[in-house]
């Protein structure tokens, strides 16, 4: 080959490669193992999974975990956020708020190393003391990255450059208001649309003079969805509607052959209004409207609709109010996409771990605090439970480092599950891993490890290439490790 067009061969392949560069942030810990020629690997496109019901195809991962832990490959330090990281061939999107800016950061999924970042000022103060970070999870689709804020900016980067494409401030341009915890829902990007729960209203929320003025405002009809051009960031389609923002994520249903979108709406409002929402993704036509929320005031609804595959039914839960929770509900749509209620049941009211479906049973956590959480199996044809069981274990070692003489007894707590490979990965709120065997017939684990001893650890897991990256929320209470992600070896024979 002609020296001249080497040189042109090796100056295109940087071209499509961009550089990779280390940072403060990042420790390197090892190399990942190499992946099986047998094993089924994909994306991790968005919070929920390539499916939207965290269910993932990847095959062939470790199962038997050595006493030591799993392998660390590397490590990045968080700033504050609760969500997950978003992966695409070889990039894993992070999306956290950082000296005062919401950032963006495309690194690659193996090294951690950094192809580039973005930012962008934010001023948020969490009204009730949580992380003044965003809540939504970054989502890739088509070389394009896209972020909703705790703020409700929407933004638009290059996968591969970062290059900004486009950007809405939605607070400003429909009113949408703080809501109990900020904006926190994540988009859903289906044949070039980005779908997102607005929540906005006539007016800003500000502008009130009193209580009275500020409820009937609330109650007010805006922009609850919209739907904007991923590529340019016109707007194609809005939905007017009083029912708000929740932290629920928008989903895909199939519905008598036909793709509908499904969103579990419902923002702040006094007195509270919301449920589900089935719309056409095309034209924006709204079908129908299924009322699920308590009249009390302060719920925020975090569980996004699960779809039950082949029978037109999809389940809805919520863990609020406090001791006295409204529950789940499954609903069935008509041909003409009108909601009826098939069951509902106050025993499986969900904090915000999304259930997960698997040959006609649900499994999730019910109950919205620690002490009265619990791993459930529930019959998705009756809604009966078929089993609850606590996973608890003791602990020698959190004993041992803090002085303790007897064994410290540990839970899952409202822990997040991940199905795939024929079994399913169970995130603890206090950042314990587990394999767990779920059945009707109940629950066995078949492996665990401590990753950390941390509080709220409530983003789900992404899985991708047989790498599980983890999010720890907070300190670790032993190790004193701040918040941070992890990137674990998963990959089996």
């Amino acid at each position: 080959m002609h020296r001249s067009s080497i040189l042109f061969l090796l100056l295109l392949a940087l071209r499509l490669c961009p550089a990779q560069e280390s940072f403060d942030r990042l420790t390197s810990h090892a190399a990942p193992r190499p992946l099986s020629a047998s094993a089924k690997n994909s994306d991790w496109p968005r919070v929920l999974g390539p499916t939207h019901d965290a269910i993932s195809p990847e095959t062939h991962l470790l199962k038997s975990w050595p006493q030591s832990g799993l392998k660390t490959l590397w490590e990045v330090q968080m700033g504050d956020a609760y969500n997950s990281p978003a992966i695409s061939g070889s990039y894993c999107v992070l999306f956290h708020a950082l000296a005062g800016k919401e950032t963006i950061e495309c690194l690659d999924r193996e090294t951690g190393k950094r192809f580039w970042t973005a930012d962008y000022p934010v001023s948020y103060q969490d009204r009730y003391g949580f992380s003044n970070g965003p809540r939504g999870s970054p989502v890739i689709a088509d070389g394009i990255v896209v972020t909703f804020g705790v703020t409700a900016e929407l933004h638009a980067y290059d996968l591969k450059t970062g290059k900004e494409l486009w950007k809405h401030d939605l607070r400003s341009e429909y009113h949408v208001p703080q809501d109990f915890f900020g904006a926190g829902g994540t988009p859903l990007i289906l044949d070039g649309r980005v779908i997102l729960n607005v929540g906005g209203k006539k007016a800003p929320i500000e502008d009130t003079e009193g209580l009275r003025d500020r409820k009937e405002r609330l109650a007010e009809a805006g922009v609850s969805v919209a739907a904007f051009d991923l590529h340019s960031g016109k707007i194609l389609w809005t939905v007017e509607d009083a029912w708000g923002a929740s932290y629920a994520s928008p989903v895909p249903a199939q519905l008598h052959g036909q793709t509908k979108i499904l969103i579990y709406a419902g923002g702040e409002s006094d007195p509270a209004t919301g449920g589900l929402m089935c719309i056409d993704p095309t034209s924006g036509k709204l079908h129908s409207k299924f009322p699920w929320r308590s009249e009390d005031y302060i719920q925020a609804i975090g569980s996004s609709p699960v779809v039950i595959p082949g029978k037109n039914r999809a389940f809805i839960t919520t863990a609020y109010p406090k001791g006295r929770p409204l529950g789940g509900a499954m609903v069935e749509y008509d041909a003409d996409f009108q909601a009826k209620e098939v069951w509902q049941s106050k025993k499986l009211g969900v904090h915000w771990m999304n259930p997960v479906y698997h040959d006609g049973y649900l499994y999730a956590i019910d109950g919205e605090t620690e002490p009265k959480s619990r791993l459930v199996c529930v019959n998705a044809d009756t809604g009966a439970e078929v089993w609850e069981q606590h996973i608890e274990w003791e602990d020698s070692e959190f004993s041992k480092q803090t002085g303790r003489s007897n064994p410290t007894r540990l839970s899952i707590l409202r822990a997040s599950l991940l199905k795939v490979d024929g079994a399913f990965l169970c995130l603890g709120e206090t950042g314990s891993l587990h394999w767990l065997d779920l059945s009707p017939a109940g629950a066995k684990v078949i492996a665990q490890t401590q990753l950390f001893y941390a509080l709220n650890t409530w983003s789900l897991p992404a899985l991708s290439h047989g790498l599980l990256y983890v999010r720890q929320q907070s300190q670790d209470l032993l190790r004193k490790s701040d918040s941070r992600v992890l990137c674990l070896d998963l990959r089996g024979e």
